[in-house]
């Protein structure tokens, strides 16, 4: 039988987990995505911090797709429009033909509406967006370093980050410990009390999603790191490093870290009907968008609606990866008979050394404990002998030693112009 053309628009853990899944005899896949490595995006953080680098966490999509023996194919390229009538996907180089698509683009940063701030704020979305903050926290170290006026100094050193969820939360616990114990060591010129770090969070506690005892542990720990923290503030603009707030007051911050909230990757050419809230495809429960018989989407891109989730599962790791398999399953029996159901295997967030939180169903875990089963079963799930052994030995050095040799701040070239890369 002839084998059908399976486009794959993602390589993340929806899209991966899909290409490992499906049965390479009956589709011959192609994956396109705008990087051409996997990365691990709960350890975006780390990178931002300088407790690890981009490889790291990253795995080459053509040395895994190796394994596959032709099976699965790696295509470059951002999408540029899917043609649902002539069944093709345009990228930036490049027109696919598809039998079938599933879309598992992701989500990216959502900005509210706020005029300015994807120019203006700094993120930790993606392996390139947590280089350039950890970038700009390195300079902000450096140049505090040779300020001699003593309020500018204090100016450059003030970190605001946006969002109380978990990526808030680490980044947050990760710019406290560096207060508190990487500038002493390494930073001798600085006065740690002139670095302050504030987090931002718009409900009443942090990590809403998490039991109340959680959240209540995390905001002890995150002051243990002497993280300012104001709860019920929302954020209503950003420009010329002035924050204005709901209240109507306005403050400085020379850095702002934004995780405040995701929204589906926009997918040109999909119509207006099938995007729901936040930006995210609709789809039933075989993750087949509505209304179209051979296009699919999963993971953080795909609202399925259920009576547990009823504005969609959580967009996070697990729920792409059992989404992917299940489609995998239906894909390769050659028709929709088994529906989605999410099995919740728990959350967890981590604070800094020592301090996290983990909560598996009624269960619930602060400390130490929760600490070491945080590293333990993150790094299990990266990819790859040598990245897990990377991120291993990393973790182990910089434990024992407080120290890392990742504080390095790498200034891209302007020139040659490379527009293309961005299109």
């Amino acid at each position: 039988m002839e084998k059908q053309t399976l486009v794959i628009i993602g390589g993340g853990f929806a899209g991966m987990n899909l290409a490992k899944h499906i049965d390479r005899k009956k589709y011959d896949v192609k994956l396109v995505d705008r990087n051409n490595y996997h990365s691990f995006p709960p350890l975006f953080y780390q990178i931002a911090s300088s407790a690890l680098d981009v490889p790291s966490i990253s795995f080459p999509f053509r040395r895994e797709f190796k394994k596959t023996k032709g099976g699965v194919t790696y295509h470059m390229g951002h999408v540029k429009n899917i043609d649902i009538n002539a069944k093709t996907v345009a990228t930036s180089y490049e027109t696919i033909p598809y039998d079938k698509l599933v879309i598992a683009a992701g989500s990216t940063n959502n900005y509210f509406g706020m005029e300015g701030l994807e120019e203006n704020v700094f993120g930790i979305k993606t392996s390139g967006e947590a280089s350039h903050t950890r970038d700009e926290i390195l300079d902000r170290l450096e140049r505090g370093c040779l300020e001699p006026d003593a309020e500018r100094r204090k100016q450059l050193l003030s970190f605001l980050v946006i969002g109380g969820g978990p990526a808030g939360v680490e980044i947050a616990g990760a710019l406290g410990e560096m207060k508190r114990d990487v500038l002493p060591r390494e930073y001798p010129e600085l006065d740690p009390d002139d670095m302050t770090i504030t987090l931002v969070e718009g409900a009443d506690r942090l990590l809403s999603a998490f039991d109340p005892k959680l959240s209540q542990k995390a905001y002890v720990y995150l002051t243990q790191l002497l993280v300012d923290i104001r709860l019920n503030t929302v954020m209503k603009g950003y420009g010329n490093k002035m924050v204005l707030f709901a209240d109507g007051h306005s403050e400085y911050w020379e850095t702002l870290i934004w995780t405040a909230g995701v929204k589906g990757e926009p997918m040109p050419g999909l119509p207006e009907d099938v995007i729901g809230r936040g930006g995210r495809i609709l789809v039933d429960e075989y993750n087949q968008v509505k209304g179209m018989d051979s296009v699919f989407a999963i993971g953080d891109i795909a609202l399925m609606q259920t009576e547990q989730y009823p504005n969609g599962h959580p967009q996070v790791a697990q729920p792409a990866i059992q989404q992917a398999r299940n489609l995998a399953v239906n894909l390769n029996r050659g028709s929709m008979t088994k529906p989605f159901v999410y099995k919740d295997k728990g959350t967890m967030a981590t604070v800094g050394r020592n301090k996290a939180i983990a909560q598996i169903g009624k269960m619930t875990f602060a400390g130490r404990f929760a600490w070491w089963l945080w590293m333990a079963i993150h790094l299990i799930s990266i990819l790859g002998v040598r990245t897990k052994a990377t991120v291993l030995l990393n973790w182990i050095w910089n434990y024992c030693t407080y120290s890392t040799s990742l504080r390095l701040l790498m200034r891209p070239v302007k020139f040659p112009l490379r527009k293309h890369w961005g299109d």
